[in-house]
């Protein structure tokens, strides 16, 4: 087996970023009336190591391909009694280990993290000006337009259901690379190092990111909606801002780099029930937006490996 699989410790390292995280997902998907008693310490740190914060997270019985811990404080209940659990991360299930033969990563691949987009949904943000809500005021601090089309990127990121967390969870446990917007975007030659390509929600990205991107001629597109607006990036800040797409800066205005194989219209199928890959110029294109059962489709996850 690849020994990338094996687990020891449930952090998350976002390669040359340096950067260990709390793994902390949206999901509806994650629902289940039983918690076993094996509480796990997940560690928080900076960009530095220094610790910032310990959380214990509690064991969730699903039907998930790996093991479900769930922060019992973070949840909802729905009209028929079931939790929906807000945070929640993912390890190797012990007795799935023959399973994890069948999909873990045999090529040299890598993933792109999108740590762009999980900066642009942070509020106030672009979607708080999308909203036409950043005339008001947040913690005491009055934002105009052009403060929300500027975002600092914080650490530690945002990981959750619009950055597309799970499903980069789910592929780092089974030996997928890393890499980060930040780092394509410093060095779009970095790509050149592997044999496919995995995007997740990069909804936003630097036009040098997305000229890597689309001549790479091995791209899996994994979540609907990627290369939709462009951004500039200031590296000494660590700042993004919106420079084209998504209505901006003219209404109609849809992706920001005019990409002919922009699929954002699927993006809202968060069901999948009737899901497909379909083939493109430099690669392959889900139809719906995989993010609440990549933990558990056996079939999606063998697919993307034989890509």
């Amino acid at each position: 087996m690849n020994q990338k699989i094996i687990v020891v410790v449930m952090i998350f390292l976002f390669g040359s970023i340096g950067s260990v995280l709390f793994l902390s997902y949206q999901s509806e998907e994650i629902q289940s009336e039983e918690i076993q008693s094996d509480p796990v310490k997940i560690i928080k740190t900076d960009d530095a190591g220094i610790l910032q914060s310990k959380t214990v997270l509690t064991r969730l019985n699903t039907t998930s391909l790996f093991q479900v811990y769930v922060n019992e404080d973070a949840y909802t209940i729905d009209s028929e009694g079931m939790k929906s659990y807000s945070s929640w991360v993912l390890e190797l299930e012990p007795k799935n280990y023959e399973i994890y033969e069948e999909i873990h990563n045999i090529s040299n691949a890598a993933v792109i993290y999108p740590i762009f987009t999980a900066a642009a949904y942070s509020e106030p943000g672009f979607y708080t000006y999308f909203r036409g809500e950043c005339d008001q005021e947040f913690h005491g601090v009055l934002f105009r337009d052009d403060d929300c089309l500027s975002v600092k990127i914080s650490t530690p990121y945002d990981i959750n259901f619009v950055s597309s967390g799970s499903g980069a969870n789910v592929l780092w446990l089974l030996g997928y690379d890393i890499i980060t917007d930040i780092d394509v975007h410093k060095n779009p030659d970095i790509l050149l190092k592997y044999e496919k390509i995995i995007l997740l929600h990069n909804e936003y990205v630097t036009s040098e990111e997305f000229n890597a991107i689309t001549s790479h001629p091995n791209v899996v597109y994994l979540y609907p909606n990627a290369l939709y607006a462009e951004i500039s990036f200031d590296e000494e800040s660590r700042t993004i801002s919106l420079i084209r797409g998504h209505n901006y800066p003219e209404i109609t205005i849809k992706n920001g780099f005019d990409w002919e194989f922009d699929n954002s219209s699927d993006e809202y199928d968060v069901l999948c029930n009737d899901m497909n890959f379909s083939k493109i110029d430099n690669g392959w294109m889900l139809n719906c937006y995989p993010e609440n059962i990549m933990h558990m489709d056996k079939e999606l996850l063998k697919q993307i490996r034989e890509f």
